[in-house]
C-alpha cells in the first residue's frame, strides 16, 4: 500500500504537466481557427458569376450592375454588404420594368369598379414584352378575383395591391431577380468562390494547426484522469468552477457557440475560410467540396468523440454509461455524418437513417420527397424506412425500453447534450414552474410540426399553398427558421453553460414530445426506487439533466414514469445508496402509488 502511495505521488505531477501541455496545445489550436478569419480576402471574377448563376438572362444583369469587379476585399462584411446592394439594385429595376405600378393599380380599379374582369385588366398593360408578363402573371395570381363585385373602390383596390404584392415577392423576384432564398444561396458561392489568403491556399496545413491541435489537445488534458484516483463519478467543486456555474467562463463559451450558431445557421458566407479548412475531408470523404453543413456535421461528430472518451473515463465503474456512451458516438460517426455523405458519392440521397420525423422536419418536404421518389429503387426504401420509423418503430421501441433507446442511445441532439454537455447537466432547472413551461412548449412545438408538415403535404398534392389563410411555403420557412435553426441549433446548443444540456430536448424537441406521450401512457420503462435507503442527498436531482426532482420521488418510494425522462441513468450512477434503478418491467404496478407516510430525521413525514 505505501509502495502505492510512492507511486502514485510520483505519477500527480507528471499528470498535472500532460493536462496543463493539453490545455495549452488545445487553445493554441483554438486560437489559429479563430485567427484564420483575418486571413481572408475576397475578389470577383466574371467566370465566378457565369459559374454560379445558371440563367443566362440573369448572369449578364449581374454582370451589368457588378460594382466589385476588379476590387480585393479584406473582409468578408464589405464583401457581402457590396453584393447585398447589387442584388437589391437588381431587383428595384425588374420590378420597376415587369411589377405592376400604383398607377397601373389605380387605372385597374377605376376601369374595374365594381366588378372586377381578368380581361379587361390584361388589356391595360399593352403589347410590350414587360405588358405580357404583367397580364399573365396577373391572371395566375389574381384569377380568384374574377367576376368578384366590390361595395367600394377602396376593397377592390386593397385586393389588388395584394395580388401586385405577391407577384413581386413568389415571382418577379425569384424568375426576373433574385428572391431572398437565391441571395443567400448567391452570397455563400460568391463568398467561398471569391475567398483568397493562406487558408485557401493550404487548407491541409490549416486543418492541422487546428483541428488536429485541438483534438490532441483534448485528448492529453482528459486521458490522465484514468489516473486519478479509483474509479467513481466525482463532482467536486463543480459549483465553484467558473466554467459550470454560469460564471464567467461559462457565459463566455455559451456566447461563443451561441455566435457560431447563428452565423452558421443564417451568415454561413461569413465563415467560408473554415469551410474551405475542411474541404479536404469533404473531397476524402463524398468526392465533393464541403458545405457549411459539412463543416457543422464535422465539428459536430468530432465534438461527440472527443467528449465520448471525457464521458467513458468519467463513468468508467458504469458498464451501462460505457456503452451508452459508444452508442451515441457510433450512430453520430456512422449513421449521421459518414453514410450519407459516402451516399452523395455514389449519386444517391443523403439520407440519415436515424433520423425521425418530426426531429427531422424536411421528411415530407417536396424536395426530399421528389428526390427519394427519382432515386429509384434505393430512395422508395429510404421513404418507406422513414415512415416505418414513424408509425412502427417509435411506439413499439418505446413500449419496451422507454424513450431512452433514441433519446440516450441514437439521437445526435441526445449525443452532443451527453458527451459535450454533460459539464452542464446540473444546471437544469428543477422547479415546478419550469414543468409547466416544459409542457407547453414542447407539446406547442409537436403541434406547430405536424401543421406545418399538414401544410406542406396538402400542398405537394394539390398543388394549392393556401392553406387556412396561410401560405405553406412561409410556414414551413417560419418553422426552419425559429425551430430548426433557432431553436434546435442556437438555443438547444448555446444556451448549455446557461440551462444545461437538454434545453432542446427539454422544452423543443418534437420528437421527445411524440416519444415522451407514448413512454408516459403505454411503455414498459419506468425508474423504480428504494425510498428506505434514500437519505436526501440530493445528488439524483441536481444531475437530472431533464429537470426532474427525483429526489422527491425516492423519497415516497415512487417510480418515476415521467414523460420527459430520456433513461439516461445518470440519477441511478450518482446515487451513493442504490436507491433508483431503470428497468423494463411489466405494466402492471408501473404507476405505484406512493408510501403513505415514511419516518425521517425531522420525524413522521404524511404524503399527500
Amino acid at each position: 500500500m505505501s509502495r502505492f502511495r510512492i507511486v502514485k505521488s510520483h505519477l500527480n505531477p507528471l499528470l498535472r504537466v500532460i493536462r496543463v501541455l493539453g490545455l495549452i496545445i488545445f487553445m493554441l489550436g483554438f486560437f489559429v481557427f479563430n485567427y484564420s478569419y483575418t486571413l481572408q480576402d475576397y475578389e470577383l471574377s466574371d467566370s465566378m458569376i457565369i459559374s454560379h448563376i445558371s440563367d443566362i438572362e440573369k448572369q449578364q444583369i449581374f454582370m451589368d450592375e457588378n460594382s466589385l469587379r476588379d476590387r480585393i476585399y479584406e473582409n468578408s462584411f464589405d464583401f457581402v454588404n457590396e453584393l447585398n446592394e447589387v442584388f437589391n439594385r437588381i431587383n428595384e429595376q425588374q420590378i420597376s420594368k415587369y411589377g405592376i405600378s400604383s398607377d397601373e393599380i389605380s387605372q385597374i380599379v377605376a376601369t374595374n369598379f365594381p366588378e372586377l374582369s381578368i380581361e379587361g385588366v390584361n388589356q391595360l398593360f399593352g403589347s410590350s414584352e414587360a405588358g405580357f408578363y404583367k397580364a399573365k402573371t396577373f391572371r395566375d395570381y389574381g384569377s380568384w378575383l374574377e367576376g368578384r363585385t366590390f361595395e367600394t373602390e377602396s376593397d377592390l383596390k386593397e385586393q389588388v395591391e395584394i395580388v401586385a404584392g405577391n407577384i413581386i415577392k413568389y415571382q418577379i423576384e425569384s424568375e426576373k431577380g433574385f428572391d431572398k432564398y437565391q441571395q443567400a444561396d448567391l452570397r455563400y458561392q460568391f463568398s467561398k468562390s471569391a475567398s483568397g489568403g493562406l487558408v485557401k491556399y493550404d487548407p491541409v496545413i490549416f486543418l492541422f494547426l487546428t483541428y488536429g491541435f485541438c483534438i490532441l489537445g483534448a485528448l492529453l488534458f482528459l486521458l490522465p484522469k484514468v489516473g486519478e484516483g479509483n474509479p467513481g463519478i466525482k463532482n467536486n467543486g463543480i459549483f465553484f468552477n467558473p466554467m459550470t456555474n454560469r460564471r464567467w467562463l461559462g457565459i463566455v463559451t455559451g456566447t461563443y457557440l451561441i455566435l457560431f450558431y447563428i452565423v452558421l445557421y443564417f451568415y454561413p458566407e461569413h465563415m467560408t475560410h473554415w469551410i474551405i479548412m475542411v474541404d479536404p475531408v469533404s473531397d476524402f470523404i463524398k468526392g465533393s467540396e464541403a458545405g457549411e453543413f459539412f463543416l457543422y456535421g464535422f465539428i459536430y461528430t468530432l465534438c461527440i468523440l472527443v467528449m465520448g472518451v471525457r464521458m467513458m473515463i468519467k463513468y468508467r465503474h458504469s458498464r451501462y454509461h460505457l456503452i451508452r456512451t459508444a452508442s451515441v458516438m457510433f450512430f453520430q460517426t456512422a449513421f449521421a455524418f459518414l453514410i450519407p455523405e459516402i451516399l452523395v458519392r455514389l449519386n444517391k440521397p443523403n439520407f440519415d437513417f436515424k433520423n425521425i420525423w418530426p426531429l427531422d422536419y424536411d421528411f415530407f418536404f417536396n424536395t426530399e420527397l421528389d428526390k427519394l421518389i427519382d432515386s429509384g429503387a434505393l430512395g422508395i426504401f429510404m421513404l418507406g424506412w422513414g415512415i416505418a420509423l414513424i408509425l412502427v418503430a417509435v411506439p413499439v421501441f418505446v413500449y419496451f425500453f422507454g424513450k431512452r433507446w433514441y433519446c440516450s442511445w441514437v439521437c445526435g441532439c441526445g449525443g452532443l447534450a451527453e458527451t459535450l454537455g454533460d459539464p452542464y447537466r446540473q444546471l437544469s432547472d428543477k422547479s415546478v414552474k419550469a414543468w409547466k413551461v416544459e409542457r407547453y412548449m414542447i407539446h406547442s412545438v409537436l403541434v406547430f410540426a405536424v401543421f406545418m408538415t399538414a401544410g406542406v403535404l396538402y400542398t405537394y398534392w394539390t398543388g394549392n399553398s393556401q392553406i387556412l389563410g396561410l401560405n405553406s411555403y412561409d410556414v414551413r420557412a417560419a418553422y426552419g427558421a425559429w425551430i430548426g435553426a433557432g431553436f434546435a441549433g442556437v438555443v438547444g446548443t448555446g444556451f448549455y453553460p446557461f440551462m444545461g444540456n437538454r434545453v432542446w430536448c427539454r422544452f423543443g424537441c418534437p420528437l421527445a414530445a411524440y416519444l415522451g406521450i407514448v413512454q408516459r401512457f403505454k411503455s414498459r420503462f419506468r425508474i423504480t426506487t428504494n425510498g428506505d435507503q434514500c437519505i436526501s442527498c440530493g445528488n439524483c436531482s441536481t444531475y437530472c439533466e431533464m429537470g426532474i426532482d427525483v429526489r422527491w420521488y425516492a423519497q415516497r418510494g415512487q417510480n418515476i414514469v415521467r414523460s420527459s425522462c430520456v433513461g439516461c441513468g445518470v440519477c441511478a450512477a450518482v446515487c451513493p445508496r442504490g436507491v433508483l434503478r431503470l428497468e423494463n418491467g411489466p405494466e402492471e404496478g408501473r404507476f405505484n402509488e406512493p408510501k403513505a407516510f415514511e419516518i425521517t430525521d425531522n420525524g413522521i413525514l404524511v404524503n399527500s
